[in-house]
């Protein structure tokens, strides 16, 4: 009894020691894409939601949790409609009640890595990257906003742009210096809405940095003062969701550790009273599988290195080229004739397929990509596997 006082003893030196070791660990950054206005991390909107009153003194910064459709049906709202997201996906009701907010002399700014759903479809919108190019430069095109020297940033955060769009009634406010626009201004009526293929200017990493902060400033210069500002938190999924009684410990690294670790002193607690009461029961050793012994250590090499972005990249280079040996199909740009050419070829369902493809397109221009994003897309590739039987 008093040698296990003394390694109680022992052990609660040591996790004492862990958790203060642990709490005054520097944090990683973490380079995750969210997009989210409570994230302070570089690429989320924490800076840019914060200075909505500073841009607009004279308007009430609002936050809606609802499709456009709910948001604007029948509710007669003035102001301006900010959306910046990962992905955009509008419903054609969604579409009809966005023209009438912005004919009634309202103003919406958008801005996604990808655009999906009736919007591309009506503006005629295709977006690319500068595959190859790295911290491709951009700058306004309006001559008052135009800086001497182009705007450059670290990241590859400008290399996305409008590849293709309605040119009949567009207006390019912005380009990198290859002339591909990456800003555009469609009008409706009394208002207007204006499109940014790069969500990332818009982040905590680009508005901390004057360059950054200039460009923010006279891109979004050309939405006026109004009454109201509305910051779209549907389109990001940025909605709190948590109810748990735990969502205190777990939003806060050294009290997560300390629950886990706490977990696992009482199991080791458990095990060792268990094994000090059972009569010792002898080992068989199972008959070795040296096939699975390889699969486990190849397995633990990609857990230890944590190099999601290398596995995503490998596991989309491998389904691109199982679709171009298959289904012959041509995969140099992933857009929306190649998404009704897969769902033909393949007999997959159009909207399995237009997912597919934008979680591909949205992990490829990640350069760190989490467990969950991972996940996400190892389940859709499967998926597609179990769909074709190829």
């Amino acid at each position: 009894m008093k040698d296990f006082k003394v390694i109680t003893w022992i052990g609660a030196i040591l996790l004492a020691a862990y958790l203060l070791a642990e709490y005054n660990k520097p944090k990683p950054v973490n380079w995750q894409s969210t997009l989210s206005y409570g994230d302070k991390i570089p690429f989320g909107t924490y800076v840019l939601h914060q200075q909505l009153v500073n841009l607009y003194p004279t308007g009430k910064v609002i936050r809606t949790n609802e499709p456009l459709y709910n948001a604007l049906h029948q509710k007669n709202l003035q102001g301006n409609y900010f959306i910046i997201a990962k992905t955009i996906d509008l419903t054609k009701y969604d579409y009809a009640e966005l023209v009438k907010f912005i004919k009634a002399g309202n103003n919406v700014f958008m801005s996604a890595f990808v655009w999906d759903g009736i919007l591309p479809d009506t503006l005629k919108l295709h977006t690319n990257a500068e595959y190859g190019k790295s911290n491709v430069a951009i700058n306004l095109v309006n001559p008052q906003l135009k800086k001497a020297a182009n705007y450059t940033f670290q990241r590859d955060i400008c290399n996305q742009y409008f590849s293709r769009f309605d040119t009949a009634h567009a207006v390019v406010l912005g380009q990198n210096s290859m002339k591909h626009a990456n800003y555009l201004s469609f009008a409706f009526g009394k208002g207007h809405l204006y499109l940014s293929a790069n969500p990332q200017l818009f982040t905590n990493y680009s508005l901390l940095s004057d360059q950054g902060a200039d460009y923010a400033a006279k891109a979004l210069s050309y939405l006026p003062a109004a009454a109201n500002v509305y910051w779209d938190q549907y389109q990001n999924k940025d909605i709190p969701f948590d109810d748990s009684p735990l969502r205190v410990i777990f939003s806060h690294d050294s009290l997560r550790w300390a629950y886990y670790i706490s977990l696992i002193t009482a199991l080791v607690y458990i095990i060792y009273e268990a094994k000090r009461r059972q009569r010792i029961i002898p080992v068989i050793e199972p008959l070795r599988n040296n096939t699975l012994d390889f699969v486990n250590v190849v397995g633990q090499v990609y857990y230890e290195q944590r190099d999601n972005s290398n596995i995503a990249h490998k596991k989309i280079t491998y389904l691109l080229e199982h679709w171009r040996t298959a289904y012959y199909l041509k995969t140099s740009v992933l857009n929306k004739e190649f998404t009704d050419a897969l769902a033909n070829k393949t007999g997959i369902e159009p909207t399995f397929a237009r997912e597919l493809v934008n979680l591909i397109n949205y992990t490829h221009v990640q350069q760190k990509v989490t467990d969950s994003e991972l996940i996400a897309l190892n389940q859709a590739i499967e998926n597609f596997y179990s769909q074709t039987g190829k």
